[in-house]
């Protein structure tokens, strides 16, 4: 009897899960309209658990499930940590090998009162260089980083100096883990996307991980979307590959927290093992980062996780050790989901109950009071955005992202489609020009520099 009375508890206690997640999932779908498509999955020592809500794509009638492709963007991150990781533990190089190392003698690596930036440096995101190289000009800001060349990094690199030592501050670096991935193909003479498969997705059975999807999956690989939900470009990342250009499944993924959470057992449990062997502060409050993974240290938890982003998709990985539980997040839209993926491993975490998108409308302003908004605003001292107008349009870019195009709301209040982010644009009583930048709950001020 006791027995058959814990089984109804646990179904009950699952029941209930599952009905909070669809709760949660609709009302970011069916009432605030944020996304069009999410995909969980959770796994524990009980197995694995696949829930989806929304569409393959807007208009479309095909639903989604485990083994729908997704751009998991900066996910991508902790597979280049764990190769570097696998790289240490077969002694094809050391933990403190200098990245100049394994580059061609024509680039210079930037260094600082004489600390290289190292291979472990670039997976902690504490090398010194900066989030993006400042030579990037997309022709496309829709699919950015597609005709990035190898050589034009070398370029950034060769030239950049430092603004603080390798090794002393946390700075989250596409360019880093971009670098990384290059550095590490460049040992064996491989691709990256070779080293990363027969490294890691053929030894773990990860069969639909992929970075170029082939012609025969194609059809499982869902379109992205734009805040806005209309359809956005898949992102190439041909020389940045290791910060950011696999795509993968939830099936896939749920495999990968399996062998991390050593609920099965890989030839990559010692790398695994390496990676969370220490980690650095941020400067954040209760977080850290080891080598690929961040850590949140919330509610006497310990999650280890990282999320993704690109033009049409958000995602999040994440699995608790103690618990030997873990939850992948995949979404078709670009919309934040990271507080669905926290709060499936730490109960505690909230997550908030989203309202019904507000409907702008847009309407025209004259070009001539378009001009008064038109400049460099400083929203932090290495942040700023700058506004221009071509014609009766105004466009907005922020340091090191992509051009976007604003929209009139009203007088002063103006919108982007593309992001769910708007622009209160002010003068003082001198005269001097100022924008409130409001986003996530959040707002930002900034004055126009002279």
């Amino acid at each position: 009897m006791k027995h058959f009375l814990g089984l109804l508890l646990c179904t009950a206690l699952s029941n209930a899960a599952d009905q909070e997640l669809d709760a949660m999932l609709a009302n970011r779908m069916d009432i605030a309209k944020k996304a069009v498509g999410i995909v969980v999955g959770t796994i524990d020592s009980k197995g694995v658990k696949i829930r989806s809500h929304g569409k393959f794509a807007a208009g479309s009638n095909q639903t989604l499930d485990g083994d729908t492709l997704f751009e998991t963007g900066s996910i991508s991150k902790v597979f280049t940590s764990l190769l570097l990781a696998d790289m240490i533990e077969r002694g094809e190089v050391k933990a403190d090998d200098p990245v100049r190392k394994y580059m061609p003698p024509s680039v210079k690596i930037p260094s600082r009162n004489g600390r290289e930036i190292t291979l472990p440096d670039l997976s902690m995101q504490v090398s010194g260089l900066p989030r993006m190289p400042n030579n990037m000009k997309p022709a496309d800001p829709e699919n950015p980083y597609a005709d990035y060349t190898m050589e034009q990094m070398y370029a950034f690199l060769s030239s950049h100096e430092l603004r603080r030592d390798p090794g002393e501050k946390y700075e989250y670096s596409n360019l880093a883990v971009g670098l990384l991935g290059h550095t590490l193909a460049l040992k064996p003479g491989m691709s990256y996307e070779r080293l990363v498969r027969t490294r890691i997705l053929e030894p773990l059975k990860l069969t639909s991980t992929f970075i170029n999807v082939p012609e025969t999956v194609k059809c499982r690989f869902a379109p992205g979307h734009k805040p806005n939900l209309e359809i956005a470009k898949h992102w190439d990342l041909p020389t940045f590959a290791g910060a950011g250009a696999l795509r993968s499944t939830a099936n896939d993924m749920l495999r990968f927290l399996a062998a991390n959470l050593e609920l099965t057992d890989t030839p990559l449990k010692p790398a695994m093992r390496r990676i969370r062997a220490f980690s650095k502060p941020t400067g954040s409050p209760d977080l850290e980062i080891t080598m690929g993974w961040h850590i949140l240290k919330k509610f006497d938890k310990q999650l280890l996780w990282h999320n993704g982003g690109t033009g049409g998709f958000r995602t999040f990985a994440g699995f608790d050790l103690a618990q030997k539980k873990g939850v992948v997040v995949l979404c078709n839209t670009s919309f934040d989901i990271d507080e669905i993926g926290r709060h499936l491993i730490i109960a505690q975490y909230p997550v908030g109950t989203l309202k019904a998108t507000v409907v702008r409308s847009e309407i025209k302003v004259d070009e001539k009071t378009l001009e008064i908004y038109t400049g460099v605003y400083e929203l932090a001292p290495v942040f700023s955005n700058i506004v221009t107008r071509e014609g009766g349009r105004l466009f907005a870019q922020a340091t090191n992202q992509p051009t976007f195009e604003l929209f009139a709301g009203k007088q002063n209040e103006i919108f982007l489609k593309m992001l769910d982010a708007q622009v209160h644009f002010t003068k003082d009583d001198a005269g001097k020009m100022g924008l409130t930048l409001f986003q996530n709950d959040g707002a930002i001020p900034g004055l126009r520099i002279p």
